[in-house]
């Protein structure tokens, strides 16, 4: 569905060739017609003009109903793109496959797909969508089994948060501004926190989360990926390779997690909400009643290099939480020398990546008037208000739009995916071996105290002085700048 909503975004916009056919394959008995009544009441259309706008999209759409580990189900599928492409004047047509699957199917309709639909004379390129394996030696597997089949500038391993307005702005914010480059590295800097939250919790779609937990689902992957753009050093170029070379470098700095590294937690029904903010996790009837599934986690991680040496970087992310964030937090080392009796906190560099997109720095300044007292600030560019009249791409029509340019800059190489896993496989497997259980923590709060126990253990500091400005107009609950003994 969510992948429907982004092409005909981009159709609208005029982003893909008119003459563009998409053809759905699946095993469900299914028409465009089924579909649209089932993603419509999904889809915003602002006026009439763009209800005709997706009428016409709809014409582009097409269905074919198979099995996974069948030929003749692609060989039908195959017939049925080629009289699309027939009726194009004969031309050589381009081949883009988008693979949403479970991973029990994927190895079949790959090769499948190799062996009967990728024969033809224009570009051919495939998206796979995550998980990219469960640990190190089933990732290992799926990559041997994809290189074998295709070449590696044909995959396009998705990670959606790549395609973020502010990930993507990173690498400008970074390497276009003079006066972040010198301060940015472990003498000037004490931590960098990478934040996930979710107000939600699993209820009805835990049994696909159940077997993964928030580490697969979220921090292996998404919070790494930003955790490399924000450490790695400048790249030779902006050439796709260079970049994720650097990115590649910063992993193989990185050593293996243990469970020392970190901080498990499983969200618990809240006595003071209603409705699913009364329910478990284990109240979900798709979960095991004796699940040990962390849906809250906060790693502590280090980059063994020069650059980094002794910065923390804390990849914090969770469900049923107090609010929808997602942002990198940098927090800088006192002031040496400070003659103002203690009362300055440490800057504060905020990238917000989703809600409100903004980056902001929090400071010390004088207050207004007859006074000498000391006041937090900030320097504030909240995207809603510089910039009023732009629209904002969604991730996935940005990464759709690189597919179809060949870029593979924000799409995860082969062996960025392998250094992932090797740091996180060998504590995964110490989790589920020595059945830790995750520590309890209510429905709406911040998480488990102890993760903010061993943010301060590691050198963070809280200080609960601070309201950003946006936040208080947008979040109702506490933000990770407002309290500094947080009720849980």
């Amino acid at each position: 569905m969510r992948k429907a909503k982004k092409k005909s975004a981009l159709y609208r916009d005029d982003l893909i060739p008119l003459k563009t056919a998409i053809v759905g394959y699946a095993r469900s008995s299914m028409t465009v017609q089924k579909l649209y009544e089932h993603i419509g009441r999904h889809i915003k259309l602002r006026d009439e003009e763009e209800r005709e706008l997706f009428q016409q999209f709809l014409l582009h759409n097409f269905y074919v109903q198979g099995k996974y580990d069948d030929d003749n189900g692609f060989l039908k599928l195959m017939k049925r793109v080629c009289e699309l492409e027939d009726n194009d004047n004969g031309l050589h047509a381009n081949r883009l496959f988008y693979l949403a699957l479970p991973p029990n199917i994927f190895q079949s309709t790959t090769k499948l797909i190799k062996q009967h639909c990728w024969n033809t004379k224009g570009w051919k390129r495939i998206i796979i969508e995550k998980p990219f394996g469960y640990d190190y030696d089933s990732s290992q597997q799926l990559s041997r089994h994809l290189q074998s089949l295709y070449d590696e500038d044909e995959i396009y391993r998705i990670d959606h948060y790549l395609g973020k307005e502010m990930v993507q702005n990173l690498m400008v914010l970074r390497f276009g501004n003079r006066i972040f480059s010198p301060i940015w590295n472990h003498e000037h800097i004490s931590s960098i926190q990478i934040t996930f939250k979710e107000p939600f919790g699993t209820m009805g779609r835990g049994g696909y989360f159940d077997r993964f937990g928030i580490i697969r689902d979220v921090m292996q992957n998404h919070l790494l990926q930003i955790l490399c753009l924000v450490a790695m050093e400048k790249p030779v170029s902006t050439n796709p390779e260079d970049i994720r070379d650097e990115k590649v470098k910063v992993l193989r700095a990185m050593r293996t997690l243990t469970v020392d590294d970190i901080v498990l937690g499983q969200y618990i029904g809240n006595p003071k909400l209603d409705g699913e903010g009364r329910l478990s996790y284990r109240d979900d009837p798709t979960v095991p009643n004796d699940s040990l599934t962390a849906t809250f986690a906060l790693a502590k991680c280090q980059i063994n290099n020069e650059r980094w040496d002794g910065v923390p970087f804390f990849l914090r992310c969770g469900k049923a939480l107090n609010e929808r964030k997602a942002e990198i937090r940098i927090q800088f080392r006192d002031v040496p020398g400070n003659i103002f009796h203690g009362e300055c906190t440490r800057n504060e560099l905020v990238i917000r990546i989703q809600p409100n997109e903004a980056v902001y720095i929090k400071f010390m300044t004088k207050e207004p008037g007859m006074t000498f007292r000391l006041s937090e600030t900030e320097l504030d560019l909240t995207y809603q208000n510089r910039y009023k009249d732009s629209r904002l791409p969604d991730a996935y029509e940005r990464l759709l739009m690189d597919v179809f340019a060949g870029s593979q800059m924000h799409f995860v190489r082969s062996d960025e995916l392998s250094e992932a896993w090797r740091i996180f496989t060998p504590l995964l497997h110490e989790i589920d071996e020595k059945k830790i259980v995750p520590a309890p923590y209510y429905y709406g709060s911040r998480g488990c105290k102890q993760a903010d126990d061993f943010c301060v253990a590691n050198g963070y500091r809280f200080y609960g002085t601070y309201i950003w400005p946006q936040a208080s107009k947008t979040v109702k609950n506490q933000s990770d700048d407002i309290d500094s003994n947080p009720k849980y």
